[in-house]
């Protein structure tokens, strides 16, 4: 099936392998992951997570086969929404935010689909979520986190710069702030005042915007203990190449502190 594009929200298309059955849904964006991506949906089997939310990949355009719809079934993928418009992440989060807040879902959790991240703690997110929390972020640097194999450059820039930044624009410490592993209620996405359904978040901006959206705007937010685990040897598995995608992830950053991607201010083309 097919869903034009409206304002704010890329076109797509999906396929619908089972109808809404929680009242939460894990949104996995995902561009030619190929194993990495299979492997952490059966991590996500093995803990029942399809008990506990409904599993939706936002794929951005893969071409590695890895999406294959028996695979999918079989793993317990209820949607698959396949970007067709333009965009890079932010794009691919727009348009799971658009289906999830379609489909009346209270609460959204993300999660990159690379396998780094522990998805057994998805009860967690849901758990916080239903003591009434609009914003979790997951992090490796809390007690009870693990940060396993983490790139130096990596790991001194999140500490260091980031999160500093982040924390400094939202009003309220946050620790490992370019984790896209973290939770949000509908409430706060709802919010007019939010606004993520803009055609200005393409890339990283959406994720560094709704780290701090939350707390200016009297939402509550927290952290929670999880595991990010980078392989101890091959490729980095991320899209942030070292000079360009850093070097943009800075300026989406203090764009951010500016308050650029307020709804009704005007930004500078990233």
């Amino acid at each position: 099936m097919t869903e034009e594009g409206r304002t704010g929200v890329p076109a797509f298309e999906y396929n619908e392998y089972a109808p809404q059955s929680k009242e939460y849904v894990v949104l996995i964006p995902v561009i030619n992951e190929g194993e990495r991506i299979l492997k952490e949906l059966y991590r996500a089997y093995k803990h029942h997570i399809a008990d506990h939310a409904d599993l939706v990949i936002c794929d951005g355009g893969s071409t590695d086969g890895s999406l294959e719809e028996r695979k999918l079934k079989k793993l317990q993928v209820n949607t698959l929404l396949i970007k067709k418009g333009e965009g890079k992440q932010g794009a691919q989060l727009r348009m799971g935010i658009y289906w999830a807040l379609k489909r009346g879902y209270k609460g959204i959790i993300t999660i990159d689909g690379n396998n780094k991240d522990s998805i057994e703690d998805i009860p967690r997110f849901i758990q916080k979520l239903e003591e009434g929390y609009d914003l979790v972020q997951g992090s490796r640097f809390v007690r009870g986190g693990r940060a396993v194999n983490t790139p130096f450059v990596r790991n001194v820039a999140v500490r260091l710069i980031h999160a500093p930044v982040i924390s400094l624009t939202a009003g309220q410490r946050f620790t490992d702030t370019t984790n896209a592993y973290r939770a949000y209620s509908a409430r706060y996405l709802s919010d007019e005042r939010v606004a993520p359904l803009r055609e200005i978040f393409m890339t990283y901006e959406l994720l560094a915007y709704l780290s701090v959206r939350a707390t200016q705007l009297g939402y509550k937010a927290c952290e929670i203990p999880v595991t990010r685990a980078y392989p101890k040897k091959g490729k980095t598995p991320t899209k942030i190449s070292f000079f360009k995608g850093n070097s943009e992830l800075m300026k989406i950053l203090f764009q951010n502190f500016r308050g650029a991607y307020k709804p009704g201010m005007t930004c500078a083309k990233q």
